[in-house]
């Protein structure tokens, strides 16, 4: 979730947690937020789980920072006070960073512990509850495409998130996942006494998604945050939507559902619209414990 940063001062050093792109989204239940206020929210609960007093950095949303940096997920860095990068290591390492800094600044003597840091971490925060809902299973490896909210006068409350497994990266024909995952920043669940989630699919010509239109389970219980997830095949023809298309050609999916507020009590229906692109999401992440899941990889799709 964050890389390390020191900055490297004549009498001391700062430290700076850098907030990027989620590295594994779903950890402890949190997702990619679509908008720099959701990046800000995130630093304000990873303060408040952590319970650090280290400063944050957060990076915007075209991951400038997390790019400039290398795009690596756990990262650490010295910077000197002009700027210059005098340290890099691809994975944060604490007794590495230790002797880094005593060979710069010199030694400290007690040195300093976890313990001395004050840490008063807190759980994140559950109200309703979770493991309700079985998880879809998915064969092999899946990697992330990118999902574009659409306008819209309500906050994303669900955020989609849209993967293509290994059949379609190499033939064009294969399977998508379709995951409606609950943002627990937002304290929101799903109103099971109402109609359960629904979406629909408008592909462009060159596309295929099936089936077009989906309904979420008949849940026994009130109200819970599962996510709601789908498994539909997708095919891409580049005889009709060449690939240097695919990222202006996006499918449409519009998603109803009822959210209800954890705290404040209110519950209303909700309508939205998300832009798929069946272009690899580099910032998007990989997801631990869904399965055999991975991401990254490679960007090209083989033509049909």
């Amino acid at each position: 979730m964050e890389t390390v940063a020191a900055d490297y001062v004549p009498r001391g050093v700062r430290f700076f947690y850098i907030y990027k792109a989620l590295a594994h989204p779903e950890t402890n239940g949190y997702i990619q937020p679509f908008t720099l206020e959701e990046r800000l929210l995130h630093v304000q609960e990873a303060k408040r789980t952590l319970g650090s007093d280290i400063e944050w950095i957060c990076d915007n949303m075209d991951n400038d920072l997390k790019q400039a940096l290398g795009g690596a997920p756990n990262s650490e860095f010295i910077i000197d006070p002009a700027g210059k990068v005098i340290r890099a290591r691809g994975w944060s390492n604490a007794a590495d960073l230790r002797l880094d800094l005593e060979n710069l600044i010199g030694k400290v003597d007690p040195p300093t512990t976890i313990a001395d840091l004050n840490f008063k971490p807190s759980p994140p925060n559950r109200s309703v509850q979770r493991g309700i809902v079985p998880r879809v299973r998915v064969g092999g490896t899946m990697r992330a495409v990118q999902v574009v909210p659409r306008p819209s006068d309500e906050p994303y409350y669900v955020k989609l998130r849209a993967e293509v497994d290994d059949a379609f990266l190499a033939d064009g024909l294969g399977m998508a996942y379709l995951g409606f995952h609950l943002d627990p920043l937002h304290h929101v669940h799903w109103n099971n006494l109402a109609d359960p989630l629904q979406f629909r699919i408008q592909c462009p010509p060159g596309i295929t998604l099936g089936p077009l239109r989906g309904r979420g389970p008949e849940v026994q219980v009130e109200a819970d945050a599962d996510p709601r997830e789908f498994l539909v095949g997708v095919e891409w023809d580049a005889t009709i939507l060449p690939a240097d298309r695919l990222a202006s050609s996006p499918v449409v999916i519009e998603v109803d559902y009822y959210a209800c507020h954890d705290e404040l009590g209110w519950c209303k229906p909700v309508r939205q619209q998300y832009e798929l692109r069946l272009v690899m999401d580099r910032n998007g992440g990989s997801v631990r414990g869904r399965g055999k899941i991975g991401g990254g990889g490679s960007s090209r799709f083989r033509r049909r």
